[in-house]
């Protein structure tokens, strides 16, 4: 074990509400830590998205010491802490389960708990199995992950065939990493990669989706989806992509109108919009490219139903607004039609689930000019001007649809967003192969 004093590490970014819970548990006696994504982000210079805490406190004592804490999840019991608009995750250190250790049984789940050594060697890349002491100011590093940190290397704990088999995600996870932070991959664990790449349908559809949105909200994705592509990744993750974009010259049309459609996306929290533009970018490559079809693609054919619901996890409504947004594109394009219409056949348009993405691709694909895209927002402006609050009927609409779904993959339940339901993706995710990796 390394620790180090006074790491080179942007202490002034620590939330003060993660220092207040780790101090307050110290505190009581436990031997508490900032874990994860949120160190590695710090060494970067990246500021964290999220901070994890890891502690020798169980559940029941967090939740004791803590105020606004609740105990959440089956297989992988943890702590959330609830600080204003923001939310703390407190997991208890885990270890490797050993049966000899059980005669009478093993504790349900994944909730065998150990030693910060025997948690660190559980995680996935050891820039991810960093420990931070905030009050004491250590950095504790007990996988020579500091030392990869500085040669912008991603290693895999353990041998690479075995962890990739555990947990297929950390595929995507691993090459998603390596991208946001320009770190090179370790070269065994790159071979393992692309030898596992099959590993990659033995996981949850969920699992997937959330990977494949936050490699669209990369500085550069399509670098990286070339990657996955070069490595024989992309058929086992997005087979529509991989098989459109094997034609040289298609491959070419869509990394070219993948960039020009990159103004689709106005709100990268918003997953309608990444699929969006994705989608789309697809579609326009499969209308302009060499094609052996007779009738060109459509966005409500079979292929790129399959594509949004069995591939992308795109949930109900989601499809629905990137119908509506293709199919109002002539709509959006005939101004002086528009300008004919009553008031009440006019708003009828601009409320349209479909109208807002749709006007984002007409900008980005040049099916307006600049002087059409005013003319629609002071339209938006002047008939329906809370248009731009509707999140969160976005949000309300989603919350009911999912009490009407079941808990087919297909629909892609609740348990697919974690950020709408923590206590789900604690459940659904592997507590060895799914540390969080501050985005």
């Amino acid at each position: 074990m390394e620790v180090t004093q006074k790491p080179h590490l942007h202490r002034d970014w620590i939330d003060p509400h993660a220092y207040g819970i780790v101090k307050a548990l110290q505190k009581s006696g436990h031997q508490t830590y900032l874990v994860g994504g949120c160190v590695r982000d710090l060494l970067v210079g990246i500021h964290p998205k999220d901070f994890d805490i890891a502690t020798m406190a169980h559940p029941p004592q967090v939740r004791r010491l803590i105020y606004m804490s609740y105990i959440i999840g089956k297989r992988f019991r943890l702590v959330l802490v609830k600080r204003e608009d923001q939310q703390f995750e407190v997991a208890t250190f885990r270890r490797e389960f050993n049966p000899d250790d059980f005669p009478e049984g093993a504790p349900p789940g994944d909730n065998v708990f150990g030693t910060p050594e025997e948690d660190a060697c559980r995680r996935d890349f050891t820039i991810n199995a960093l420990f931070y002491d905030p009050i004491n100011d250590q950095l504790i590093d007990f996988v020579n992950g500091l030392d990869d940190i500085d040669h912008r290397t991603l290693r895999m704990i353990g041998e690479p065939d075995l962890r990739l088999a555990e947990d297929p995600i950390r595929i995507l996870r691993g090459l998603r990493l390596a991208h946001k932070l320009n770190f090179q991959i370790e070269g065994s664990l790159r071979d393992s990669m692309t030898r596992m790449s099959s590993e990659i349908l033995k996981s949850v559809l969920p699992r997937r989706r959330e990977e494949i949105l936050k490699f669209l909200r990369l500085p550069d994705p399509a670098r990286a989806l070339l990657e996955l592509f070069d490595l024989g990744i992309l058929k086992y993750v997005i087979p529509t992509l991989h098989d459109l974009i094997t034609h040289p010259e298609r491959r070419e049309l869509f990394l070219g109108l993948f960039d020009t459609y990159r103004n689709v996306v106005v709100d990268p929290t918003q997953p309608v919009e990444l699929f969006g533009w994705l989608v789309y970018s697809m579609l326009q490559t499969a209308l302009q490219g060499p094609t052996d079809r007779e009738t060109p693609l459509k966005i409500e054919d079979e292929v790129f139903q399959n594509l949004m619901r069995e591939e992308l996890g795109m949930y109900k409504f989601e499809q629905a607004a990137l119908i509506k947004a293709v199919e109002l594109l002539p709509s959006i394009q005939r101004v002086n039609d528009f300008s004919r219409r009553g008031e009440r056949r006019q708003l009828s348009l601009i409320k349209n689930e479909g109208f807002k993405l749709g006007l984002q691709i007409a900008k980005s694909d040049f099916i307006v000019s600049p002087h059409g895209f005013q003319f629609w927002q002071d339209a938006v402006d002047r008939l329906a001007p809370d248009l731009g609050h509707s999140e969160g009927n976005s949000k309300s609409r989603r919350k009911r649809t999912r009490k009407r779904r079941g808990s087919s993959h297909r629909d892609v339940d609740a348990k697919t967003d974690p950020a709408k339901s923590t206590s789900a993706s604690a459940d659904d995710h592997d507590s060895a192969t799914s540390i969080p990796d501050g985005n």
